[in-house]
């Protein structure tokens, strides 16, 4: 599968909820998830493993009280890599509604993302 391939698919799967479903059909065993600098004791951060990077999502979403809308861009792909724009409007666990959006940007190689790296404000 090309990087425009696996992009749209991404999104695709993205749009309907399906997140594990994702990673499973797309990413690589040794795949790597990035998340800024300065994020809060407590949050989920960097990790490295398709099973770490499982594993992060389902404590994301286990922190989600009610998602009431949410959004993925088009993907913008040059080489290897693409793009997305992403927003969630969420109500989390003991911090209320809020309005999340972030960059996502992913690396393939031989036919998987290898890595995704998030760009959002911290704070």
């Amino acid at each position: 599968m090309n990087t425009e391939a696996i992009a749209k698919r991404l999104v695709e799967l993205c749009r309907e909820g399906k997140y594990e479903q994702a990673q499973r059909e797309l990413y690589a065993e040794h795949a790597v998830s990035i998340e800024p600098d300065g994020l809060p004791p407590g949050a989920l951060g960097s990790v490295s493993g398709l099973e770490a990077i499982y594993e992060k999502g389902r404590q994301f979403s286990a922190s989600i009280e009610a998602v009431h809308g949410g959004s993925v861009s088009d993907p913008v792909v040059a080489g290897n890599w693409f793009s997305l724009s992403m927003s969630m409007d969420v109500t989390m666990k003991g911090h209320g509604r809020m309005q999340m959006s972030e960059i996502g940007v992913y690396r393939t190689h031989e036919g998987k993302v290898v890595s995704e790296e998030f760009f959002y404000d911290v704070g």
